[in-house]
């Protein structure tokens, strides 16, 4: 017998548009953009855990909230695992280069995989990936294009120092 996982999902309209979020088994897995394809198998059922990572998603977009204090438990590979946890540990406010994320995970040669890991990362905004630029400080791909990183940038710049 199968262990079937149980996917949850619900969707919320913020500042940036409808955002679907994805419960499994207690833990955030997975943020969808509005237009984006979800998995079929997810039922629409807001859990206690959505409505708390929608809450804490509102207090960030509204620029109170810097922190999240959510479980997440995206799913890659080993080395994806590596570079969304350095991505992670980016304060609120500040930015990296792929270069120097690359190097936080034990090889400086690899900016364009991390850029890779960094544009399949299954928890956006959760996991800061709109914190990564260009060397040369140049914004570069964003999943739900790059007004909405943009945007992300300036309101934690704006609210860095509150």
């Amino acid at each position: 017998m199968t262990n079937k996982i149980m996917r949850s999902i619900s969707f919320y309209q913020t500042d940036i548009g409808k955002i679907g979020i994805v419960d499994s088994n207690n833990s955030i897995t997975n943020v969808y953009f509005h237009g984006e394809s979800f998995p079929e198998d997810a039922i629409l059922n807001e859990t206690e855990l959505l409505k708390e990572a929608n809450r804490q998603l509102k207090s960030y977009l509204a620029g109170k909230q810097k922190v999240f204090n959510l479980h997440l438990a995206p799913v890659g590979t080993g080395f994806m695992l590596r570079v969304w946890e350095a991505l992670s540990s980016i304060p609120y406010g500040e930015n990296r280069s792929y270069e120097e994320i690359a190097q936080k995970v034990g090889n400086k040669k690899a900016s364009r995989a991390v850029g890779l890991a960094a544009s399949r990362n299954p928890i956006p905004i959760f996991i800061p990936c709109h914190r990564v630029i260009g060397k040369n400080g140049k914004l570069t791909g964003y999943r739900s294009g790059l007004h909405i990183k943009e945007h992300l940038l300036k309101l934690e710049k704006q609210n860095a120092r509150h």
